[in-house]
């Protein structure tokens, strides 16, 4: 009650109680092989794509 009355009375639930939602844990380790893979996807698409332009006698991508 005393907490009620610091309070103005005000029985908002949020004065109360924390309705904030936790962030989701984040697997350091998985994320980092995920981010690895996508790069080397990266690399490879962009190789094909170089032997490509290559092959048309264009600039390459850097």
């Amino acid at each position: 009650m005393a907490e009620i009355e610091k309070n103005d009375f005000n029985l908002n639930i949020s004065r109360y109680i924390s309705t904030a939602v936790a962030d989701a844990e984040i697997d350091l380790s998985v994320t980092h092989q995920q981010l690895v893979s996508i790069e080397e996807d990266i690399k490879a698409a962009k190789d094909k794509h170089n032997a490509f332009l290559k092959e048309l006698g264009l600039d390459l991508l850097p």
